[in-house]
């Protein structure tokens, strides 16, 4: 859902936090440093069924151009997003609780940054599960640090609030003993975000961090984002270390 902001000139526009967050994976390395990890444990994709797929960047970059790949996605503005991808994929236009899929129908079952792998493990992991012939593929934050606003690393903890326990142990958490994964592998990558205006990101992170208009931070968030930020063609520059945990259970 996007979520109404007024930049510094007092101007209406409106920033979608999915939309936010996959330009940012556009620009960072995560691709580039989570799928040969997920390659080196699930070599033969298969057909691919990417749940929560998002901007697709993940997916596009593990399947197989002879094979089915299938993106579960709610987002509307995602969904664009995939449609405009070269070979997009099968889209299912619901979430993971009300995808018709049918079972058994895809070799490996991908779950990316899913709040669902947090929210509801084991449920979550059955469903997935019984879409797979193979393989399940989670892909979860293992950093010590906030997860769920996007540039909410760039923030004091007393600013952003976030739990800051590292993703995967909430998830293992959540998990019964049965469910424990097969595999566990760990990697490092730079959430790299490019934005045109820090001043409009500014007031983005004001408005979801619920902000009152006479909040005395209002006025510092400009200046603790420019302090961090290098400049770009494409305007700023924010770089975030980032570190993944990949999950990985096999069929029975």
């Amino acid at each position: 859902m996007s979520l109404p902001v007024r930049d510094p000139g007092g101007r209406p526009r409106e920033i979608d936090p999915l939309a936010l967050y996959a330009s940012a994976i556009d620009t960072s390395d995560y691709v580039a440093q989570v799928a040969p990890l997920v390659r080196r444990s699930v070599p033969a994709i298969g057909d691919l069924l990417d749940i929560g797929a998002g901007g697709g960047q993940l997916g596009r970059a593990l399947r197989e151009p002879a094979r089915q790949w299938t993106a579960v996605e709610p987002s509307p503005s995602m969904r664009s997003r995939l449609k405009a991808i070269d070979r997009p994929p099968q889209l299912v236009s619901a979430g993971w609780q009300d995808a018709d899929v049918p079972p058994e129908s895809h070799d490996t079952v991908l779950a990316a940054t899913m709040p669902a792998t947090m929210e509801e493990p084991e449920a979550f992991l059955a469903r997935c599960r019984a879409w797979a012939r193979r393989t399940v593929v989670w892909v979860v934050p293992a950093q010590a640090g906030p997860r769920g606003l996007c540039f909410a690393g760039c923030l004091p903890t007393a600013w952003h609030g976030e739990d800051e326990t590292p993703g995967v142990d909430v998830v293992l958490r959540g998990l019964s003993p049965a469910s424990t994964p097969h595999e566990i592998a760990f990697v490092d990558w730079i959430f790299t975000g490019i934005v045109p205006d820090l001043g409009e990101l500014a007031a983005y992170l004001c408005e979801r961090l619920a902000w009152s208009g006479s909040d005395e931070r209002r006025s510092q968030m400009v200046a603790h984002l420019a302090a961090q930020a290098k400049r770009d063609a494409a305007g700023f520059r924010l770089a975030i270390p980032r570190k993944s945990a990949v999950l990985v259970w096999g069929k029975p």
